[in-house]
């Protein structure tokens, strides 16, 4: 019956509403029976009792409140379904964001970021019907028809036996023909999911298709991957719409079958007219429960099918983003790996091995290194997005791994090579290292960063929208945002991947001197990509294929014949 005890356990968060909707909906119930049994007095008592208005008013005045009652019943099932849904769906919605944090960015990394997005918000919203329309259904399918029998029985036994035999065929059909269209609909939705990451890629590389001139193999590719999705669509809905004609087929007929043994027992004057027309109005009643649980079984289906990718996501193993634990120490901050080793990925090649070394409270450390050498990893583990596999980091003697990770990142700047900026104003983007940062304090970071100039210049200041991925501005402006971002967070702790690499000479040689007020007094550590940016370095560590080679000062790594004097042979000594 497409159940699934994932989704099921959700439902435990909404108790209250769930059985409000199933009272609401045998209530409704419960009024259909009573307007059918006063229906068929006024229908008998007008027409074979020759009964008058005046004496037709009572069983008239009840109809008409069942009906009433009916029309509120009907509304308030539909409202408390409508609040089981919601609040599920806010629930993993909420979860799936706290997994996605718990996983971090490097984990992410495997992901397509379009068919992540179709997941959080179709796949999330695709449950709605599964939670407002099929499971309450699959409750008041069972229980109105035992409800509608309870009253049936006392009055047409024979019509009771033969609800009793005709109703276990639907169900039946419909669990037949739901296994085909369940495989069916899994199918749609990852076809859905990969178009939405292609149409995302497409978005996002737009530029680069143009240069190479590759933009109308892509339409090609998408209007490939959209005839998938039509087939796959029209599979499904040919299933379900074979489904609805047999199940409205078995409900009619059996319909059908009640009418002729009533009509027969009329005939013979074996049945009195009030009591026939009283399980007549009910046949189709008795039979609707059956018939909307197959059609809401398929409105679900699209759930269940996105559910198995929420579950995949919610029950993927988690990195370190470990909210609870023990607050950093105090500043100055002293860094020290011990034996530490990481691998990306089950059974990958380790990006680092075994590395050991302390990064000194108010000093400054540069890492170098060949590409793939493990600098990146560094700023990963320090960051918390992952965890050693083997050794551990230390700060000022306490576990990396025992810190609350919120707060650890607080006493660290990051400034990547590649910033990535918000779709919003200059002014949030900057803030975004300390959301209560006044007008002021923002200016200033900006004007350290010499980003206050340009943003002066431009005709909403720093209220002026940057575009997605910051597209509106220059590599180097964005360079110089993320700059004035660890300005703004003044923490203790900075990790720079080579802040000055998208920018002019002119405008590099002015960053080196705010640079240098940002570090003084501050733990460093430095990933360059250019040698030249890090003689002045308190201390120079060299890593190649995750190990660290050599460890010392420029003067002392250049006199000798290691990795970091071939590094500055091959650059002649201006680095990479």
């Amino acid at each position: 019956m497409n159940l699934d005890s994932r989704l099921l356990k959700l439902l435990g968060q909404t108790r209250v509403q769930i059985v409000a909707t199933i009272l609401a909906g045998l209530l409704t119930a419960v009024f259909t029976i009573l307007q059918a049994h006063w229906l068929s007095r006024i229908i008998s008592g007008a027409f074979l009792k020759h009964a008058t208005l005046h004496m037709l008013l009572s069983a008239l005045i009840a109809f008409l409140v069942f009906a009433a009652l009916r029309a509120v019943f009907i509304w308030a099932q539909s409202f408390f379904a409508g609040h089981v849904a919601a609040k599920i769906k806010q629930s993993l919605r909420n979860r799936l964001a706290g997994k996605i944090l718990e996983i971090g960015p490097v984990g992410m990394t495997s992901e397509r970021s379009g068919e992540m997005s179709n997941t959080l918000l179709a796949g999330v919203d695709a449950l709605d019907a599964y939670f407002s329309q099929y499971i309450p259904q699959l409750f008041l399918s069972t229980l109105i028809p035992l409800l509608i029998l309870f009253f049936v029985f006392p009055n047409d036994i024979l019509t009771g036996f033969v609800f009793l035999l005709t109703a276990p065929v639907i169900p039946a059909f419909m669990i037949l023909i739901g296994n085909i269209t369940q495989a069916l609909t899994k199918k749609q939705w990852k076809t859905l999911s990969r178009l939405s990451a292609h149409f995302l890629d497409v978005l996002q590389g737009l530029t680069t298709l143009k240069v190479f001139g590759r933009s109308r193999d892509q339409v090609d590719t998408i209007y490939k991957i959209s005839h998938d999705f039509r087939q796959r669509t029209m599979n499904v809905l040919r299933v379900a719409f074979l489904s609805a004609l047999v199940l409205e087929l078995v409900a009619t007929l059996s319909t059908a079958i009640v009418a002729v043994e009533i009509g027969l027992r009329l005939l013979y004057a074996k049945m009195s007219f009030q009591d026939a027309l009283f399980v007549l109005i009910l046949a189709p009643e008795f039979y609707l429960p059956l018939r909307l649980l197959g059609t809401r079984f398929h409105a679900g289906m699209e759930g269940v099918a996105a559910a198995q990718r929420i579950f995949e996501i919610l029950e993927e193993p988690g990195q370190v983003q470990k909210f609870e634990g023990k607050n950093p120490p105090e500043e100055p901050l002293q860094i020290e790996f011990r034996r530490v080793s990481f691998s990306y990925g089950s059974g990958g090649r380790p990006a680092l091995r075994n590395v050991s070394f302390t990064i000194p409270a108010g000093k400054r450390t540069a890492v170098v290194g060949p590409t793939g050498a493990g600098k990146s990893t560094l700023a990963h583990l320090l960051l918390k997005f992952v965890k050693p596999h083997k050794g551990n980091i230390f700060v000022n003697g306490f576990p990396l791994t025992d810190l609350n990770a919120k707060a650890w990142r607080q006493k660290v700047a990051w400034v990547p090579q590649n910033p990535y900026l918000f779709h919003g104003t200059i002014g949030e983007n900057i803030r975004l290292a300390r959301p209560d940062a006044s007008v002021r304090e923002v200016a200033e970071a900006a004007q350290k960063a010499e980003l206050h100039d340009f943003i002066s210049s431009l005709p909403q200041g720093y209220d002026t929208p940057v575009g997605e991925r910051g597209t509106q501005l220059s590599g180097g402006q964005a360079q110089r945002v993320a700059l004035a971002r660890a300005f703004l967070k003044n923490a203790p702790f900075l990790i720079l991947d080579e802040p000055t690499s998208n920018l002019d000479p002119e405008i590099e040689e002015r960053i080196q001197s705010a640079l240098e007020q940002l570090v003084a007094g501050r733990t460093v550590l430095y990933i360059a990509h250019r040698l030249s940016t890090v003689f002045d370095a308190d201390q120079i560590l060299v890593l190649s294929e995750g190990q660290l080679l050599e460890a010392g000062t420029h003067a002392e790594l250049s006199r000798k014949s290691g990795l970091y004097a071939q590094l500055l042979a091959a650059y002649g000594g201006a680095g990479a």
